[in-house]
């Protein structure tokens, strides 16, 4: 699988364990796409690249680490298609590809550590969607398809409960 790897400054340390952990442990190609020393760069750039390389299919999943993976998630989620998910343990990594099919787990330098961020990493990689949350992840791409179309109408809820 190719796999593209990101971070801010925030984020560059533990990027480079993690890559070297996947270079190390897996048959798994990684292109990364910086930054490439502790110099201030701005996680929407790095989020965006990574994104649309994922969009255009030049890679099929992503690892982007800032300093809480907030950031990175928030700026990859804006870009057309692209489903990132935050996860700092095992269980969450795993279900951010079984149930939601993200293409992009995100990270936060200053909120986990690299042994962790190897096993959430590995969790992330070893599974693929099942589409056992299909129906779900159609209704979040039909949302966007209406975004992206003008069609969108406010005040529509479905499934209320109270």
């Amino acid at each position: 699988m190719k796999i593209a790897i990101g971070a801010d400054h925030n984020g560059y340390e533990l990027k480079e364990g993690i890559k070297k952990f996947i270079e190390e442990n897996t048959d798994h190609e990684i292109v990364d796409y910086g930054c490439h020393s502790c110099e201030t760069v701005d996680y929407p750039d790095v989020a965006f690249e990574v994104s649309q390389a994922i969009s255009e299919g030049k890679l099929e999943r992503g690892i982007l680490i800032c300093g809480t993976g907030l950031g990175v998630a928030i700026a990859a989620n804006k870009y057309p298609g692209i489903r990132a998910a935050t996860c700092h343990d095992t269980y969450s990594a795993e279900r951010a590809q079984l149930s939601n099919n993200a293409q992009i787990v995100t990270m936060g330098a200053q909120i986990i550590g690299v042994e962790v961020a190897k096993k959430v990493v590995e969790a992330y990689l070893n599974v693929e969607w099942a589409e056992g949350s299909k129906r779900k992840v159609d209704k979040i791409n039909e949302k966007e398809k209406e975004f992206r179309s003008g069609n969108f109408q406010e005040g529509v809820a479905s499934n209320q409960c109270c």
